[in-house]
């Protein structure tokens, strides 16, 4: 009984303990092995992606002889092209890297058979120091196929200098702003106290309204769906987002809202939290006068006493099937890419998440250049602590169905304006938006 107990421990331990092959290391510091690359993090040579493989070559990588060598800086949506065309076989298309990054999606096309188990080299418990959410976003049929290394979400920004000038006159305040009722009601006044002007431009108005139809009961299925136009709750959402559309409360923005936020043509804008990139110190009016910015950053509005959510968007790591060598050399780099302090040290400059808990927390008691950048992160930190994270459709038209969607409510948001002044019900008015989003579907 005692050997058969003996046996069995070994088996477990062997099964738990897959990441831990020190003793069987395919790696020799005499003979390294490199691994190519595509990644996104910036098209230039000095980019933040760059930086850290040159540290990782020039020390983890030169002691166990590993070299990461990048071939490719592009976008999500020309390695996702990359991928598709090297998957079609078709002439001239680039041998797919090592290690490469894309959406979910994009790995799904390609197949979780062709790409490395991340489960077999994080143990569990190495798994649970990252963001559950995470993880299961970047799971294809079972096995951890795309990696978490940073990710982004939605949060709300805002015109201090703008707002605080708005809220010493009618007694709004920030605090308003972390409800949806707070929110609406707020928009409503400063249209009224600004003479007419829209309070906040949204750039993805069809998600931020499933997210609060999740809230309120929604079931969201993240893989390949469209929006489910048959839930009440995603009606009701849409329709208070409408209503007050029609009143000129709120806008789906020209494109991207920090331009109209940083020309004084509105004071808030619902955006990525990479946005943070494109904000600048001082906003400008149309006669060229500015003022300081004073940049203020805010968790995406919830509902009191509902469940929070929470977009997670952005590109996981891959690592090709291909040797036992390889796959092992890619861990090696996962692991180090990803821990706390380096994790959260990469990501701070960009608007990206850290993906671990470890770099979460440790948020609190990190220093930035900035305040807009302590403002971001503060944000971010508060989002974790109060949402789960959602991610996005994987559906293969989504974003170009959700950019048809978006040019029609640019068009029809005007009219509708226009039409409420004249005297029509915002309610109405509401409910033929919620048509015209029906229709484009």
């Amino acid at each position: 009984m005692k050997r058969v107990i003996s046996v069995l421990l070994a088996v477990v331990l062997t099964a738990v303990c897959t990441a831990c092959r020190s003793d069987r290391s395919k790696l020799n510091a005499n003979d390294p092995v490199t691994l190519t690359m595509w990644h996104v993090y910036g098209e230039q040579a000095e980019s933040p992606m760059n930086r850290l493989v040159d540290e990782f070559n020039e020390t983890v990588g030169k002691e166990k002889g590993i070299l990461i060598n990048v071939t490719s800086m592009t976008n999500s949506a020309q390695i996702g092209q990359q991928l598709s065309d090297a998957l079609a076989d078709k002439p001239g298309a680039p041998d797919i890297p090592d290690l490469f990054f894309c959406h979910t999606d994009n790995a799904a096309a390609l197949g979780a058979d062709r790409l490395l188990n991340w489960n077999d080299w994080f143990t569990e418990e190495e798994r649970a120091a990252y963001v559950p959410d995470f993880l299961t976003e970047g799971t294809i049929d079972g096995q951890l196929s795309v990696f978490p290394v940073s990710k982004s979400t939605h949060l709300l920004f805002l015109n201090g200098t703008q707002f605080d000038r708005f809220a010493a006159e009618t007694g709004h305040s920030y605090d308003e702003l972390r409800t949806w009722d707070g929110f609406y009601a707020a928009a409503a006044d400063y249209t009224k106290w600004s003479g007419g002007k829209v309070f906040c431009a949204f750039d993805y108005p069809l998600r931020t309204v499933e997210l609060d139809a999740a809230s309120h009961g929604m079931p969201v299925t993240a893989n390949d769906e469209w929006f489910d136009f048959s839930s009440e709750a995603f009606r009701t959402s849409w329709l208070t987002f409408g209503a007050a559309m029609a009143q000129g409360n709120v806008a789906v923005s020209d494109l991207y809202s920090n331009t109209q936020v940083m020309t004084g043509e509105v004071i808030a804008g619902i955006t990525s939290s990479a946005a943070i990139l494109y904000y600048n110190d001082h906003f400008s009016y149309p006669d060229t006068t500015t003022e300081p910015l004073h940049l203020r950053i805010l968790p995406l509005p919830q509902t009191p006493g509902e469940t929070a959510y929470a977009t997670q968007a952005g590109v996981g790591l891959c690592a090709l099937k291909t040797t036992d060598q390889k796959a092992e050399a890619a861990s090696i780099f996962a692991h180090w890419l990803t821990e706390d302090e380096r994790n959260l040290a990469f990501v701070k400059k960009t608007g990206y998440m850290p993906v671990t808990n470890g770099a979460f927390d440790a948020i609190s008691d990190a220093r930035f250049e900035d305040d807009a950048y302590a403002e971001l992160y503060n944000a971010l930190r508060q989002t974790r602590e109060s949402c789960l994270f959602l991610a996005e459709s994987g559906a293969a038209d989504y974003y170009p169905h959700i950019n048809r969607v978006y040019s029609a409510l640019r068009i029809l948001q005007t009219e509708l304006q226009r039409r409420y002044l004249a005297g029509e019900s915002a309610a109405q008015l509401a409910d033929e938006s919620w048509r015209t989003l029906c229709s484009v579907q």
